[in-house]
C-alpha cells in the first residue's frame, strides 16, 4: 500500500459512514481509511455511489453484483471482488455465479440477459466502446433505464477499482470470511434452555 491508512475519520459524516460500513461488513475498509480519511469530502462521493446502488438502481441486486464483480476481475482489483462476493453472502445470493464469471460466455449458469450485461461491461471495461452487436443484444434484454443504469454501475466500479489500484489497495479485507461467519452466526440454532 503506497499510503498509510489513518484509522479515524476526521468528521462526523465520516464517523457515522465508517460506522454504517462496519455494521454492515464486519469492519472498516482499506480505501476509507487511506483516501476517504485524507480527502473527507470523498465520503460524500462513497455515499452518493451507495445511495444510488441500494435505493437509485432498476436493476436486481445479485445482476448489479455480478457485472460489478466481473469489471473488478477485469481490472484485476482483489478488495472489490472482496467486497461484492461479501455482499452477496450477506443478501444470500449464493456464489455459484459469482464461482464461475472467468466462464460466464459458457457457463450454464448465467441466463442471456445475465451474459448480454457481462458482455456490456466487459467491452465497456476493456475499451470505453461497445460494439452495435453487443448493444443490440443488450437492448434485447434491457429497457433504456436498465443500459444507464448498467452504465452508471461500471463507470463507478472502475472508479473504485482505478482509485485502489493507483494506491496499491489490492489485497483482500477479508471480508467474505467475515461474511460467512456472520451468515454462521445468524444460521446456527440456539441452544435450547436449560432446565435443570
Amino acid at each position: 500500500m503506497r499510503l498509510e491508512p489513518i484509522a479515524k475519520p476526521p468528521t462526523l459524516l465520516g464517523r457515522l459512514l465508517d460506522a454504517a460500513v462496519r455494521s454492515a461488513l464486519g469492519r472498516s475498509i482499506t480505501p476509507s481509511q487511506v483516501v476517504y480519511n485524507r480527502v473527507p469530502a470523498a465520503w460524500r462521493i462513497s455515499l452518493a455511489f451507495q445511495l444510488f446502488e441500494r435505493f437509485g438502481a432498476k436493476l436486481p441486486a445479485e445482476l448489479r453484483l455480478l457485472v460489478t464483480t466481473r469489471i473488478a476481475q477485469l481490472n484485476g482489483c482483489a478488495f472489490c471482488q472482496d467486497i461484492k462476493r461479501a455482499s452477496a453472502i450477506r443478501a444470500e445470493l449464493g456464489t455459484a455465479k459469482f464461482d464461475a464469471l472467468e466462464d460466464w460466455r459458457t457457463s450454464p449458469v448465467f441466463s442471456a440477459r445475465e451474459r448480454s450485461a457481462l458482455a456490456f461491461v466487459e467491452q465497456a471495461t476493456h475499451t470505453m466502446r461497445v460494439d452495435d452487436a453487443t448493444f443490440a443484444e443488450l437492448a434485447h434484454h434491457f429497457d433504456e433505464r436498465e443500459i444507464a443504469d448498467l452504465a452508471l454501475s461500471n463507470a463507478i466500479e472502475n472508479f473504485y477499482n482505478r482509485m485502489n489500484l493507483s494506491l496499491g489497495i489490492d489485497a483482500s479485507d477479508e471480508l467474505e470470511a467475515l461474511a460467512l461467519a456472520a451468515r454462521g452466526r445468524l444460521a446456527a440454532p440456539r441452544p435450547a434452555p436449560d432446565r435443570a
